[in-house]
This record gives C-alpha cells, structure tokens and sequence, in this order.
C-alpha cells in the first residue's frame, strides 16, 4: 500500500511502536483518499465536460453533480480528520459563505467565558469587542393549530342580546386548513414536485392523519376559486403584442381503460425581458386532452399579434385567414430546434455539412448575446445590419445543400425541416422585440416535466386542468421574483375575505407586495 521503504520496527524502541504503527496507519489512509478523490474529481470533470454528459438529461446530470459533489466533500473531511495537528486552519466551506440573506431571523447565542477575572489578580475584565460568526439553522415545518376564540357579551341590566365579534371569513368554511396550509400543499405539489400522497406520509410523521383524498379536496377547492385569477392572467398575456407558445404531454389516468391517455398543457407566455418591455413576464398552462392544433386556437380567441413557436404543423391553422377568434397570427420560428436538428446529425454521423450549419448559426447567437438587454430600435439596427447578411447567406447555403443532398437522408430531412419554417425563422429581423427562439417558453415549462416524473400522471382530465391552473401562477410568480408560498397564501386569504371580482388585476402574480 505504501511506496516508502518498510520501516523496521525492531529499531524502535518497544514503548513507542505502536504510536508508530498508528502514524503509518494513518499515512496509509491518507493517500487511499488522496486516491479516491483524485478518482471523484475526474469523474467529476467527465460529467460536467465529456462528451457523454449531452446524452444525460438535466435531472441526470443533476443528479450527477449532487452525488459526485458530496462524495468529494466526504474525502476532503477524511483527510482533514486523519492529517496530522497544525497550525493552519483545516479547509474552509466553499459555498454561500456570508451570504446569508439580512432577512432571515437572527437567534444570538452569547457565550461568555467561565470567569471574568483577571488571571493576574487585579479584578474584572471588561469587554472589549467580540468575535461574531453566523451559521444556517433549518427548523423542519412546524406544524400548529390555530385556535379562534369569540368571546359572547351580554348586558347583567337588560336583556337587548348577546355580542359577539363575526367569525372570520375561511376559504373552507368550517373545515380544518388555514389558508396557509392549503397554500403549503398547493406548493409542495406544482413546485416541490412532491404528490399528495408523500405529503401525506410526511404529516403522518408528525402525527397528523390527513389522507391523500382530503388534501385533494384542499387542492380542487383552491383550484375553483383561483380560476378567475388564471383566467385574468390568460387575459392579460393575449392582449400582448407578442407571445410565446408550446406544448409538453401530461398523462392522465383513463378509468375507461385501466390505463394512462397523453393530455397535453398548452404554455402561452410573455417573456419582454429581452428587450426591456413594460409588461411583466408570466405564463399559463392550459390542459387539453389532445395535441391537435384547434386546442391552440381556442385558447389564442383574442390573440392578434406575434407568436413564437417551434415547427409543429398542428399551429399551421393559426396564420390561416379563416383562422377562428382572431386575425391571422405572425409565426416567429425557433432558431434553437432548426439548431437541434444539425446537432442530432452531427453528433451521430459527424457530419461536416451539419459542422457548417452549426458554425453558421453560432454567429446569428453571438450576436444575439451582445445585444441582449438593448431596447428593440437598438436590436433591430443590429439585426439589419450585421445578421439580416448571416441568415440570407445560410439561406443560399441551405438550398445550395438541399439540391446535393437527398430528400430521404437522415441530413436532408433535418434540412428540409428548417427550408420549411424559413419565412417564420425571418420574422426575428423585423422587429426587435422578437426573440431569436422560444427557449423563454421551453424554460417555463421544464418544472412541468419534474411534477410530471414524481406523480406519474394526472388522475382525470379534471386534474390536468388543475395541475395546468396552479402551475400558471406558481410559474408566474417565480419569473416575477415572488415568493410562491406567500403569495398563494396572500391571496387565498384575499379571496376567502371577499376581495371584488372587479379588481383580480391586484391579485396577479406581478403585483404582489410581501408587506400586504
């Protein structure tokens, strides 16, 4: 095990071997976790930067990332722990080291030392500053009850009746959640991930026997009465003059059947961050049972403007004349997915037509990241003069292979697939509120897929509509910087208290203050 020549312990004197014995004990150690960490850091670097980490997914690579870290982090204290005492201090904590929000309750514990006299004899010391250190403390959720007592009054004199102060108003009336609890289940669902039935478990830990099917009623009736509230979201998104739009499946259980159905939650979003626009961001998930592109078009009724999607056909309908509930939309087309498709040919065949094709587009994107943030004249000129020459010459590249290449190979499908949306991948060089892609959207809806992983499915096509109503305001108000718990809480409260159907503006995500 050890590389240094064998000590010989006759040598020794007897009374001191096996101090010895522990040192070399303890060398030996060291270097198995110096070699074990070596090991983990590679490992560690093969995740973050090998080439077979593209073909994890993020969850994956998380998960990658979380387990390689701690094991990293055990070797470190081994080898802090069997080195030998010094007087340098041993590794410090890398992550979050005074950043402790200013916020958070602050517990002072004083430590004062056994005695405060003068080891010279010449009385008490006094204070003369003090070494202040802060550490994070985690208290798992406390969970109590509140107790309303309604103290009745009467008069000793007269016989005029009994006073007693109204009953505060509850959104289940009678039953036995705050709106704070019902606000904590709704976020360890649609944000936590965490199904009904685990939260159940969980409570039952502490002692509270709550079954899955009443925290379900918890959930549905919360569903009801945000409603309104979505549906002054989705308002307030399609009076936008552009939007982003995509789709992500949600199984769902079919009684009929015995067996899951694919449903689908539609996301229309507002992201005008990109170019400093007034409106806020937000999102709305709605659940329909199928893909087919009516589903879009019902729920863009009112929608004229800009759309950015990706190339599914089901939207084709959209910018047609007899489209339904509006005028014909403008397609903005996804730079990102025509990117993904030379991607998947490069990575599997290598191809060097696919190479260029990627060189290309990384220009059009560098010179995105640099105007990023720019307001949309300022984009705009940018895009005219320096990518509108980029993409007319992609084009001619882009026919030019199309003609050499056939349509039934795997590369002229993928080429075929963008010469098909090139109007709508044009459509970003004309106005510079658009976005080069719909990542924005594609990033809205990832935490769908996490919920979607940790619950399986969705019970009924009701709790599609469900899962999509929550997650509209959950996702909202995390892109606006709001606390989701405190803000469901707020306005859970707002509208068991009777808050008027005339001012729901006040209840959206955006415009929720902590201090109300």
């Amino acid at each position: 095990m050890s590389s240094s020549p064998p000590i010989d312990l006759s040598a020794i004197p007897e009374d001191q071997r096996d101090a010895v014995l522990a040192v070399l004990r303890e060398r030996d150690a060291l270097r198995e976790a110096n070699k074990r960490l070596e090991h983990l850091v590679a490992e560690l670097n093969q995740a973050v930067h090998g080439k077979r980490s593209e073909k994890l997914s993020e969850d994956e690579r998380q998960l990658a990332f979380e387990d390689l870290e701690a094991a990293v982090a055990e070797v470190e204290t081994q080898q802090d722990e069997q080195a030998p005492p010094r007087a340098s201090p041993r590794r410090a904590v890398r992550r979050n080291r005074g950043n402790l929000p200013k916020d958070l309750p602050r517990i002072e514990k004083v430590i004062e030392p056994d005695s405060l006299d003068c080891p010279c004899g010449c009385g008490e010391m006094h204070r003369i500053g003090a070494d202040r250190t802060e550490r994070l403390d985690i208290i798992p959720a406390q969970i109590r009850v509140i107790v309303t007592v309604r103290p009745k009054y009467a008069c000793r004199a007269c016989a005029e009746g009994v006073t007693q102060a109204p009953a505060p108003a509850h959104l289940i009336e009678g039953g036995l959640p705050t709106e704070g609890a019902i606000a904590h289940v709704l976020v360890s669902k649609f944000s936590d991930h965490l199904p009904l039935y685990r939260q159940s478990q969980i409570l039952a830990r502490s002692g509270i026997d709550l079954h899955r099917s009443t925290l379900a009623d918890w959930v549905g009736t919360a569903a009801f009465h945000l409603g309104p509230v979505v549906d002054r979201l989705a308002e307030h998104l399609k009076g936008s003059g552009k939007l982003f739009m995509d789709e992500t499946t949600a199984p769902v259980l079919d009684p009929g059947r015995g067996r899951t159905k694919t449903g689908y939650l539609w996301a229309l979003a507002r992201d005008d961050r990109g170019w400093g626009g007034d409106d806020p961001p937000g999102v709305v998930f709605t659940y329909a049972p199928g893909r087919a592109g009516q589903n879009a078009e019902q729920i863009l009724q009112g929608f004229d403007g800009i759309l950015q999607l990706d190339g599914y056909t089901g939207y084709n309908r959209l910018t047609r004349p007899s489209r339904k509930g509006g005028a014909p939309v403008t397609v903005a087309h996804c730079w990102a997915h025509a990117r993904r498709k030379l991607k998947e040919v490069f990575d599997r065949d290598g191809s060097e037509i696919a190479a260029e094709g990627l060189r290309q587009i990384a220009e059009l994107y560098r010179i995105e990241g640099e105007i990023r943030g720019m307001g949309p004249g300022q984009r705009l000129s940018a895009r005219q003069a320096r990518t509108a020459p980029l993409v007319a010459e992609f084009g001619e590249w882009l026919q030019s292979q199309r003609r050499r290449i056939s349509s039934k190979s795997r590369l002229g499908e993928k080429l075929t697939y963008i010469h098909r949306q090139w109007d709508g991948l044009q459509t970003f060089l004309g106005d510079g509120r658009v976005e080069i892609d719909s990542n924005a959207v594609e990033n809205l809806i990832r935490p769908i897929a996490l919920t979607r992983k940790n619950a399986l499915f969705a019970g009924h096509d009701e709790g599609g509509r469900t899962w999509g109503r929550i997650a509209s305001l959950i996702a909202t108000a995390k892109i606006n910087g709001v606390e989701p718990f405190a803000y469901l809480k707020a306005t859970l409260e707002a509208i068991a208290a009777g808050h008027p159907a005339n001012r729901l503006d006040e209840l959206l995500p955006w415009n929720f203050q902590p201090s109300s």
